[in-house]
C-alpha cells in the first residue's frame, strides 16, 4: 500500500494563509513586517533560496529587503554591516544565508544578529532559551516546520521515540531539543555513531538531516514510522531527491516528499518567525503563532 504522504506544500500553505491574515492586522496598527536577508557571494543555490524567500515574503504582504555582499567580504566587513541591520529600527527579522566562504567566521557573523530580529533561530540567546526548553521566543524554522508537520497529521511525539540522523547546527540539534521539549525520547545519530539501523529501527519518528542521497533505506526503518526527510540534492538528470531513498515508502507508515515535504515549511515558518519578532518587538502579545 506504500507509506502516507505528508504534503509540506499544503500544509506550508495553511501556515502562510495565517501569516498574512497575521500581516493585515499589523498593517492596521501602522506596521508592515520588514524582513532583510544577507546573501554572501553568488552561489546559485543560495541566490534561489534568497530569491524564493524575498518572493514569499512580499507575496503575504511584508516588505523585504536583500542585501548583495561580494564573496571577498571580510568577517569584520559582514559583521559591521550585520550590526548595521540589526539597530535599523525599520527592519523586524534579519538572516544572514548559509553556507557563507570559508575565510568568514560563521559563528561570529551571526552572534551579530539582534536576538529579537533573529528570524532563524540561530543566535546563541535563541539557542540556549530552546536548550533550556523555552518556546517562547524566536525558534529555528526547519526543526518548526518539521513539528508543524507532525502535527498537521496528528502524529504525536509525547511518549514516542525519535531518531534524528544528523547534529547540524541548522536542524538536527535544534530539532533534537524541541522534540524533547514535547516529550519525545530522542536519540541523535551522527557520523562516529557507527551502523544507523541499530538506532534508526526503534525510531516511531525519523528525521533525516545527513546531507548524504538516500542514506536512509528501507533495513533502516522501523515498519510503519513517520520518516521526515530533510535532505535535498539534485541528481545527475536534474531531478530532485532526498537523504531517503525512494523505496523507503514500502515499509514506512508516513513519508514526507522531496520536494514539497519539509522545504515549503521552512520558508513558511521564516515568515511567520517576522511576524512575530514584528509584535514581539513592540510588546503585543495578542496573536497566537501558528504550530509551536
Amino acid at each position: 500500500m506504500g507509506a502516507q504522504r505528508i504534503d509540506g506544500r499544503q500544509v506550508a500553505e495553511r501556515v502562510l494563509e495565517h501569516v498574512r491574515a497575521e500581516v493585515r492586522a499589523l498593517t492596521a496598527r501602522d506596521v508592515v513586517p520588514h524582513l532583510a536577508v544577507v546573501l554572501v557571494g553568488d552561489d546559485p543555490a543560495s541566490a534561489t533560496y534568497v530569491r524564493s524567500k524575498a518572493n514569499k515574503a512580499r507575496a503575504v504582504g511584508m516588505r523585504s529587503t536583500v542585501v548583495h555582499l561580494s564573496a571577498g567580504v571580510t568577517t569584520d566587513e559582514l559583521v559591521r554591516r550585520v550590526r548595521a541591520l540589526s539597530d535599523d529600527a525599520d527592519i523586524d527579522g534579519l538572516i544572514v544565508q548559509l553556507p557563507l566562504p570559508p575565510h568568514v567566521d560563521e559563528a561570529a557573523v551571526i552572534a551579530a544578529i539582534d536576538p529579537a530580529k533573529d528570524v532563524d533561530g540561530f543566535t546563541p540567546e535563541n539557542a540556549g532559551r530552546l536548550f533550556r526548553g523555552d518556546l517562547g521566543g524566536l525558534l529555528p524554522c526547519t526543526p518548526r516546520g518539521i513539528l508543524a508537520l507532525l502535527q498537521a497529521y496528528d502524529l504525536p511525539l509525547a511518549g514516542r521515540h525519535a531518531v534524528v540522523v544528523g547534529r547540524s547546527n541548522i536542524v538536527g540539534k535544534p530539532a533534537a531539543q524541541l522534540f524533547l521539549a514535547h516529550h519525545a525520547t530522542v536519540t541523535v545519530v551522527h557520523s562516529r555513531s557507527g551502523p544507523v539501523g541499530r538506532y534508526t529501527r526503534q525510531a516511531d519518528i525519523l528525521v533525516a538531516a545527513v546531507g548524504k542521497r538516500h542514506f536512509i533505506t528501507p533495513d533502516d526503518i522501523k515498519p510503519g514510522a513517520a520518516v521526515i526527510d530533510v535532505g535535498i540534492h539534485r541528481t545527475e538528470t536534474g531531478q530532485l531527491t532526498g537523504d531517503v531513498a525512494p523505496d523507503v515508502e514500502q515499509v514506512a507508515g508516513w513519508l514526507t516528499p522531496v520536494p514539497g515535504g519539509v522545504g515549503p515549511m521552512t520558508v513558511a515558518m521564516l515568515l511567520d518567525n517576522t511576524v512575530r519578532a514584528a509584535r514581539l518587538r513592540r510588546g503585543w502579545h495578542d496573536v497566537a503563532r501558528t504550530g509551536v
